[in-house]
């Protein structure tokens, strides 16, 4: 609750009256009755004032009283108020609030009675602006004066309006003849009390008035006469429902800045709404909310119930005074079809508030055409509705309804004013969630563009990968890895770090993992590779330095490239600053190999090169690469977190998913300060007899050999069907390797995933597709290569290069055995 909301209800509590100074004079303004209080306040006690002209403390004589215009006005208008300023019995002067009220006894006779509050008090602490506005009309005050036996004596007109009792009925009676009820015996003992003790005290009662119940304080002021003795008991009455009322409002606006918005998700923000709504001011609350609000999107609502079709919302909050809701016909997360003849469609299409303060249920209504809403209406007696749309700066996100089942009393234009407030406050958090999961949808949407949907490792690895971003927010960061299948049934293994986390550096991260892609292509070995990339980063870098409005890409970037063979079952590695990989034999023992560190990417430090390592594994040999996250925290440094890495890496026989589970499991309790990618591979060997291999002489009639050589191989193989094609890619290979190339000739078969054709020759002449016009006699033969496999090209080669082309195996028919010439494996 604001300073200025405190303020306000601790200006509006009862007490007020309670304190307050009282006084009774006759027509002739003589002080009749004084009260403990009144001493207090100005000083003068009972005996120095009854008996007396009230000009000894109020500010004019007693001619005034009498004659003045004033004294003829207040009686004209049966009192005033205002502030005044009265002398304190030691001299000096107070402020006071004034209020005198005209009091009638029997026949014409009359009293005035003198209320006097200090002006101070009742103004300190500042109340909101748009909140004062119930203080400038204050509500009707009823004033009874009863004597020692507690028999009525002197009444104000504002009394009958309060309970009804007419003045005649009032006088000269005990209160048990004017007020019957079960209030009479409290009234009675407070007020014995009073005139026993010379106290004042403060009773709160409730009563029925105009079909609505009413909160009434009750204050007893003790009068004393001359003698300082109890000369009776004056009641001053105040309906303070209009200010329960209001900080019962306070209360619920207070309750519901804490409890509204406390997270950035959409459906446990609605539910907050209907939580603070239920039961303080509803017995059952739902928020509707727009089918695409949730899921981030703007919604379309209003365009909609235009239309003669149902609006289809999603139930996002429930609450009730009943356990189990059972009011809704439908639970939360369900589809609400919303008729355009309702209630619900009027608001949404007008963006206007709908009161029902007696909902009707009578035949005709938008009620029949809601048959689902209508039995659970009828069946728990919801009598009064109120329908708010929630709205935002550019459109509706829903509507909010609230309903009255066992409180009897129907909602009122102030209740309506209350729920709109609530329905304001939780529609900015509601926006606010609902432009969050838009955003993250998004940053999620780029991280899994950016990241390789499903690792294909073919016949050379079995990959599984885990990635924890640090910021678990937007979900993103600069973590990369692939597995890119490579010629020759190699494949590429590739994990690097961008230098920061978010979405800049997802943004920079897929730049460069879309340049190893490029690179890869290139079959570059892993540290030419890497200074390629290196190259590219500068670039990039220098790129965005020339633009001064936009964010410079982010350098630094640690990379690691490996190549892994499974036909040699050697693994060439090389890193530009990331750390190295741990490789875990078959028998469970974990070395991290010692591979050249290489500088970071992008630090402008190409002159130095990259060093690659090349390693031989055993079959069934796991590879773990990572990033620094995996491995560094706040409290450990990078060789405890390898120490760490190792042993759940010792733990052989796991699958590579329950193996990434445990490694994750690993990590500290704490929230990671750095993204976090782990992959693992776990290697193949292509079986010898998946692989034909044959040197060849450079001579012209070696190409025949070739083809009858390859053809009995695809036989073997249970490949005949690409026998044709096959023969005429061997030949154009080993053709142009005898006419471009230089020394011996290699020709190698290997069926695995795809069946591929290699020829390696010792020449520097690198082929070139060319599109050779109709007048040329040579060019077409890498076009008809093309034309036959599914994808060719060539890689360098130790002492050459290397021409490979791949064909896609079909469903391959049962084996041949024929005789024929052994290849060389």
């Amino acid at each position: 609750m604001s300073t200025g909301q405190t303020a306000l209800v601790e200006r509006l509590k009862p007490r007020e009256m309670s304190d307050a100074a009282m006084a009774v004079l006759d027509e002739q303004g003589t002080v009749v009755g004084w009260t403990p209080t009144a001493e207090s306040l100005v000083g003068h006690c009972a005996q120095d004032v009854v008996g007396r002209s009230a000009a000894r403390v109020l500010p004019c004589d007693e001619e005034e009283l009498q004659v003045s215009a004033f004294a003829r006005q207040c009686r004209a208008q049966g009192g005033w108020s205002g502030t005044a300023a009265v002398r304190h019995r030691d001299g000096h002067t107070l402020e006071l609030n004034l209020r005198i009220s005209l009091l009638r006894g029997q026949d014409t006779a009359s009293r005035w009675l003198i209320s006097l509050t200090d002006a101070a008090v009742l103004s300190s602490g500042t109340a909101d602006a748009s909140l004062r506005e119930p203080l400038l009309v204050p509500p009707p005050i009823g004033i009874v004066v009863h004597d020692p036996q507690l028999r009525c004596t002197w009444v104000n007109d504002a009394m009958e309006r309060h309970d009804g009792v007419p003045r005649e009925r009032r006088l000269g009676r005990p209160l048990t003849d004017s007020m019957p009820g079960f209030e009479t015996e409290a009234f009675e003992t407070a007020m014995r009390r009073v005139v026993q003790n010379g106290t004042s005290t403060v009773h709160e009662y409730r009563a029925w008035r105009a079909r609505r119940e009413h909160t009434f304080s009750a204050s007893f002021f003790c009068l004393q006469d001359a003698d300082g003795e109890a000369s009776g008991v004056c009641s001053v009455i105040v309906d303070v429902t209009g200010s329960q009322r209001l900080c019962e409002r306070l209360a619920v606006l207070s309750e519901a800045s804490t409890r509204i918005g406390s997270t950035l998700d959409v459906l446990q923000t609605a539910q907050e709404l209907v939580d603070v709504a239920v039961p303080l001011l509803a017995d059952y609350a739902i928020v509707d909310l727009a089918d695409s609000v949730p899921l981030g999107e703007e919604p379309s609502v209003r365009t909609d119930t235009m239309s003669d079709r149902p609006c289809i919302f999603r139930r996002s909050g429930l609450a009730s005074i009943h356990q189990g809701v059972p009011e809704s016909p439908w639970v939360r997360g369900e589809s609400v079809l919303v008729s355009p003849t309702s209630p619900f469609a009027r608001v949404l299409r007008t963006g206007s508030s709908h009161l029902e303060a007696v909902l009707d249920t009578s035949p005709g209504t938008w009620i029949d055409h809601d048959p689902c809403r209508a039995e659970k209406i009828r069946e728990h007696g919801m009598h009064s509705l109120m329908v708010v749309p929630i709205r935002t700066r550019s459109a509706v996100l829903g509507v909010a309804l609230f309903a009255r089942t066992a409180d009897p009393a129907p909602f009122q234009e102030d209740d309506l004013l209350l729920a709109e407030e609530l329905v304001t406050r939780a529609a900015l958090s509601l926006d606010n969630a609902r432009r969050y999961a838009r955003e993250r949808t998004a940053a999620l949407a780029l991280q899994r563009n950016l990241l390789p949907h499903r690792l294909r490792g073919g016949t050379a690895v079995e990959a599984a990968s885990r990635y924890l971003p640090a910021d678990m927010d937007a979900g993103v960061g600069g973590d990369w890895f692939d597995v890119i299948p490579l010629s020759g049934a190699r494949v590429a293994l590739v994990v690097g770090d961008v230098v920061g986390h978010g979405i800049n550096a997802a943004a920079t991260m897929g730049r460069l993992r879309t340049a190893v892609h490029t690179l890869a292509d290139l079959e570059l070995p892993p540290d030419e590779l890497l200074a390629q990339l290196d190259n590219t980063v500068r670039r990039l870098t220098e790129g965005d330095a020339d633009s001064p409005d936009h964010t410079p890409a982010v350098v630094g970037a640690t990379c690691l490239y490996a190549v892994y063979d499974p036909v040699t079952r050697k693994c060439t590695m090389a890193r530009a600053g990331h750390p190295p990989p741990a490789i875990t034999d078959p028998q469970g023992h974990v070395t991290f190999p010692d591979l050249p560190t290489g500088a970071p990417l992008g630090l402008g430090l190409g002159l130095v090169p990259f060093g690659a390592v090349e390693v031989e594994l055993p079959e069934g040999s796991l590879l773990a690469f990572y990033t620094d996250g995996l491995v560094e925290s706040r409290d450990d440094d990078i060789d405890a977190g390898m120490h760490r890495l190792g042993a759940a890496l010792a733990r052989t026989g796991q699958s590579l998913e329950d193996l990434c589970s445990s490694v994750m499991e690993s990590l500290p309790t704490q929230a990671p300060s750095d993204d976090v990618t782990l992959l693992l591979v776990r290697t193949r060997t292509v079986n010898a007899t998946q692989i034909a291999s044959w040197d060849l002489p450079p001579e012209p009639t070696v190409v025949r050999a070739a083809r009858h050589m390859t053809a009995r191989q695809l036989g073997e193989w249970g490949l005949e069907h690409l026998v044709s094609n096959t023969e005429l890619i061997v030949s154009e290979l080993v053709t142009n390797a005898i006419r471009h190339g230089a020394g011996p000739i290699r020709l190698r078969l290997i069926r695995h995933q795809v069946l591929t054709c290699e020829v390696f020759d010792s020449g520097g002449c690198y082929p070139r597709l060319r599109h050779a016009r109709s007048v040329d006699e040579n060019g077409r033969g890498l076009y008809m290569v093309a034309q036959l496999s599914s994808r060719w090209g060539f890689r360098s080669a130790t002492g050459g290069k290397l021409v490979w082309v791949e064909q896609d195996l079909p469903s391959a028919p049962s084996h041949a055995q024929e005789p024929g010439l052994a290849p060389h494996r």
